[in-house]
């Protein structure tokens, strides 16, 4: 086979499995749960990233004064739902939406509270609570509400 027409032709379908032209319906499902689950851990490196920000922004401070300005909470409040409806689009009905949840959670309790040199990132007040509350109890209730329409959505029997 030196050839390189009859190479292309040999390997056409193995290269990376895209292109393939056989028909197989379980290929096209495996390719859609890899692709689903590659979504899912892009949707929970974000929800990481996004605690790690919301964690810095927690400090932020306006006016002379100093009167600290929780900003932080009410973007946690807003993205970390969204992160669980994204990841209940691409994986509906299964315990995907807990993955994005879970990785904020453990994000700012692992970092928040505890460093190599001691105390954590958050800020020992108020500011703290706020911002896991924030994050956690809309995020929560996305999750649940979720749930409750896949089961009332789902065939019973």
């Amino acid at each position: 086979m030196t050839d390189p027409e009859a190479r292309a032709e040999g390997s056409e379908g193995h290269l990376d499995g895209v292109g393939s032209s056989d028909g197989d319906p379980r290929s096209a499902t495996r390719r859609r749960a890899v692709l689903a689950g590659v979504a899912v851990a892009v949707i929970a490196l974000d929800a990481v990233l996004l605690a790690w920000s919301e964690m810095a922004w927690l400090t932020l401070r306006v006016g002379v004064t100093g009167v600290p300005l929780p900003l932080a909470a009410l973007i946690a409040a807003l993205t970390t739902p969204l992160l669980v409806l994204g990841a209940d689009a691409v994986l509906p009905g299964s315990r995907a939406p807990l993955v994005p949840l879970g990785a904020w959670t453990l994000t700012v309790l692992v970092a928040g509270l505890w460093s190599p040199a001691g105390a954590g990132v958050l800020p020992p007040d108020w500011r703290a609570v706020l911002l896991l509350g924030a994050g956690v109890v809309p995020g929560a209730l996305v999750v649940s509400w979720r749930s409750a329409r896949h089961r009332a959505t789902a065939p019973h029997g």
